[in-house]
């Protein structure tokens, strides 16, 4: 099917991608690598009348990493090239198995973790795992940036918390700290390339004891948003993380989930899944985390 008209603009800065967004208002959408965008057009054969490309503002590929300051991604940072990135791989390694378990190979290569997000997606396959390791987003508009927590950013399905002129220009996750693991598992009843009909991910942190000092678990696809679960790291938090914890908390993933049924799964069949992978995530975690 062809695209529908629509006149393209490629804004060579950021400002002047805002501005365009503004003055054009609901006439107009952003693109990044425009896997969702374009599907969306050529699906519906309606486009909005103008597309703000992205691929000639500088930096915004960028992915960077150091210990004192964490990971950031910027918008047109592929999926791909966070899949393969050596730090991802190696601090925020259930990102990286997120990121090359999204679509297929093509896919993954045009596009962005930025886009995975603003498309919000409740089974966004980055949503999990960067909401495992806290990570924020920078929304930049003409008029400076705002800084907001991934769980904040996040407002409904295909609704996000970006105003009008307002883009995200960069994903920023903290340092992970010594002997931290994290893992991300997914399902899908048709294949491994569909999206996912439930996911979990999940990131501890231990001491030398073996104590866990920290720990996220979050959960895609099983909700109207990706969601954390406040209760099971509470629960898991100050103690060895023992096989009854593990149990104790994937339970809690499945009291937090409150899936719909669809063509991908039921409901019931979500609430019964999402427990099974919760427990793989933590054991594959603290194992990550004991392996440092």
């Amino acid at each position: 099917m062809a695209l529908p008209r629509f006149e393209y603009l490629s804004p060579g800065t950021l400002d002047e991608a805002c501005a365009l967004l503004a003055e054009h208002g609901a006439d107009a959408r952003p693109m990044a690598g425009g896997t969702d965008l374009l599907l969306r057009m050529g699906r519906t054969g309606r486009a909005p009348s103008f597309v703000v490309g992205l691929r000639r503002v500088p930096g915004l590929a960028d992915v960077r990493f150091d210990r004192e300051h964490g990971l950031s991604i910027g918008a047109l940072a592929s999926l791909a090239t966070v899949a393969a990135h050596p730090d991802v791989i190696r601090h925020y390694p259930a990102l990286a198995q997120a990121a090359a378990a999204t679509a297929t190979v093509q896919i993954r290569n045009m596009g962005t973790v930025a886009g995975n997000l603003c498309n919000a997606s409740p089974s966004a396959d980055t949503a999990p795992p960067l909401l495992a390791h806290g990570a924020e987003v920078l929304l930049h508009r003409r008029e400076g940036e705002r800084r907001l927590s991934l769980s904040r950013f996040f407002r409904g399905p295909g609704r996000n918390a970006l105003e009008p002129g307002e883009l995200l220009r960069e994903i920023h996750l903290p340092p992970p700290g010594e002997r931290t693991g994290s893992d991300y598992q997914r399902i899908s009843q048709r294949s491994q390339v569909d999206i996912a009909a439930a996911s979990v991910a999940a990131r501890v942190a231990l001491d030398e004891e073996g104590i866990c000092r920290s720990a996220r678990l979050a959960l895609g696809a099983v909700a109207p948003t990706p969601l954390l679960v406040d209760e099971a790291a509470a629960l898991l938090e100050g103690r060895p993380i023992t096989d009854e914890q593990v149990a104790a908390a994937a339970a809690l993933a499945v009291r937090a989930a409150r899936p719909i049924s669809d063509v991908r799964a039921s409901a019931a069949w979500r609430k019964k899944v999402i427990g099974v992978l919760a427990a793989r995530a933590l054991r594959a975690a603290v194992e990550k985390a004991l392996a440092q």
